[in-house]
Order: structure tokens, then sequence, then C-alpha cells
């Protein structure tokens, strides 16, 4: 899958911007603050229709314009005309000019795998933002886990609405919570399947990868759910057991919204027993899973997308990154220096530098 031309309006910094691709490896170059990650956010935001630094769509408008514009030709076996059209009361979604009414159709479209810093809170942060990460990565894989999941949540804030009547005695307790109940846990359990089965196939190639760079241990991501290895009537059976908690507290203690991913060395905590850059290269090596993921599972090689990673990352370990992709992958690499890279790199690539007055293309062969 490639993306040969982009093109631009209003989106971000950008007024007018019209791009053509090298097949194989684009470095964006610039200082900070020039629009670098603005161009591959757009190609990210033509995945999963969004953008991996916010939640606002506004705010991908260009100040004092109510629309921006991202078009794309993209060729996967045969080329097709994207076109997104962002407003603050939504988006439009054409493909060859034919409107697509339901995001679950478009979603899994175009395959990208992002690296960027915010991929390090996997084996940081809370449950809540690994949640969020392995939620965004999986929705640019698979349209209906999409579709699942905001279900899901719709049917978990109805849920949630009605345990706060009933905490507040506003209401006896009646058949609609065992309704809504029912159907969270039918929803539940697709999700749950799904998350498994993505794990698991991750986990292939996990420990390979990550052993190649790092002999430490044995690497393994752990997906951790109330869900799991559990029937339809042992979830019945759970929901009434927590039926007190949840009014007490007027939420759902139970559901694979609570679910987390762990990273395990030799079946521990992975995090206290790596090093700060061990943990960067258990990360990285998750990433790289998720390329074979997206190759075997979907049949397409994705759009790699390295987003200033020489601030998280050493030079080697990211121009072996970079050097273990072949020209079948169409790579895009922010950085506000090329002197980073190994020399090599540079052959057969377009270089994309900007400067507060201009974009200049220049292709290397």
């Amino acid at each position: 899958m490639k993306i040969t031309n982009l093109k631009l309006t209003n989106f971000r910094n950008y007024e007018n911007l019209n791009l053509h691709f090298s097949n194989y490896k684009n470095i964006i170059i610039g200082n900070n603050g020039l629009g670098k990650t603005n161009i591959v956010e757009a190609i990210y935001y033509l995945s999963i229709t969004k953008s991996f630094r916010t939640n606002n769509q506004e705010v991908l408008i260009r100040k004092n314009s109510d629309f921006a514009v991202i078009e794309a030709t993209v060729l996967n076996k045969i080329k097709n005309k994207y076109r997104v059209v962002i407003t603050k009361d939504g988006k439009k979604i054409k493909i060859d000019n034919q409107e697509i009414t339901k995001l679950s159709d478009y979603i899994s479209k175009v395959n990208v795998v992002l690296f960027n810093r915010e991929d390090m809170k996997l084996i940081k942060d809370n449950p809540s933002v690994h949640r969020k990460l392995i939620n965004m990565d999986l929705s640019g894989f698979n349209n209906n886990y999409l579709r699942l999941l905001s279900l899901y949540n719709k049917i978990l804030k109805q849920r949630n609405s009605y345990l706060k009547i009933l905490k507040n005695k506003m209401a006896d307790y009646d058949d609609y919570l065992d309704i809504i109940t029912n159907k969270l846990i039918e929803v539940g359990l697709q999700i749950n399947k799904m998350r498994f089965d993505y794990i698991s196939e991750i986990n292939l190639y996990l420990n390979h990868i990550f052993n190649k760079s790092v002999k430490k241990g044995d690497l393994y991501l752990k997906y951790v759910s109330n869900y799991n290895e559990k029937s339809y009537e042992d979830l019945l059976r759970d929901y009434k057991k927590s039926f007190n908690r949840d009014v007490n507290y007027g939420v759902t203690n139970i559901g694979v919204h609570l679910d987390d991913y762990i990273f395990e060395l030799d079946g521990k905590l992975a995090k206290e027993y790596l090093s700060e850059g061990e943990q960067k290269s258990a990360v990285i090596a998750f990433k790289l899973s998720e390329v074979k993921y997206c190759m075997n599972k979907m049949n397409t090689t994705p759009i790699l997308i390295l987003d200033d990673l020489f601030s998280e990352l050493d030079e080697k370990k990211i121009n072996k990154i970079i050097g273990s992709f072949n020209k079948n992958f169409q790579i895009f690499i922010t950085t506000t220096d090329i002197k980073h890279l190994n020399k090599k790199l540079l052959t057969d690539c377009t270089l994309i530098k900007l400067t507060e007055k201009k974009v200049e293309v220049i292709d290397y062969e």
C-alpha cells in the first residue's frame, strides 16, 4: 500500500499543500513548529478519520477557515482517490467521488502503522492509556472492531445512567437493567474475542523481534480482562454479584472497558526489570509485530510513519528500524536534522524540507 500524492487544504498550518511521494522512503525535515507532524497526521487521519494528537477535530481546521480537506491517491493493487472534508459539524468522506455514509465501511481501507513518542506509554502508563492506544491501532486494522467498540460505549453509558438513577432512588429495579446488561455482555464478548485474537497474533512475533536487540528474557504481552475465558452465563452471574456495588458507585465495575495490556518479561512486570532503553526496544518490537500482523492477517503492507522518534530513540535503533524494511514498504520519517540518518538510508528517498517560507522537495536516487 502506497500514498502517491497528498493534497491539503486549510489543514492545520497549511492553506494549500500538494505533495508527491516516493514509493519507498520519505523524509520530512524542518525545525519544530513548521508542520512536519501535520503532514503525517493527515496521512494517519486517512486511516481511521481520527488524529493521533487530539480528540478535538476543530483544531485540524486552519485558523479563520470553515473546513479542512485531505485528498490522497492511494495505490493498493489499484489506484483510488480519497477525500475527507472536516468541518466543525463533522466530516464527509468520498472514495473515487462516491460518498461513504457509514464510517465502518471506510475504516481499515488505508492501513497505517504509526511509531511515535506516545507509544512509549504502552509499557509505562495506566490501563486507560493502554486501552486507548491499542483501540486506535486495532480500529485501523478492523472496521468491525470500531463499530462494536462504539456500540459497547453507548450501551455502557446507558447502563451507568440507569445505575445512577437507582442509586438516587429515582426508580425501582426493573427488567430494563437486565436488558442493557445482556446487550453489554453480548457486545463485550465479541470485543474480547477480537482483542484476544489480536494480542495472540502479536505474541507470535513479539519475543522473537525483541530478542534480536535485547537478549534478557522472554517478552510477552498479557491481555487482562474479566471477560477472559468466561461464558455468557458466567458473566451474567458476575454482573448479578456486582449489582449492589454497581448501584452504590453508580458505575459498571465489570466489562471490557476495564481491560488492560501488560508487558511481561519471564512472567514478571517488564517495566520493573527493563532499563529505559530496553523498554523502548520492547515497544518497538510491539510496533514491528503490528506490521507483521497487518501483512499476514490483512495481506497488505501497511504505510509506516516514524514521527519524531529521534527525541526518544538513539540513532542506531532508528537506523536499524528503517533499514529492516524493503521497498515493498512506504515509510514516512519526520526529523529536525538528517545528520542522524545513515547515508545509505538517503538513497531511494524523497526529502521534503520545510522552512518558514516554502516547502522544498528533493528526490535522491
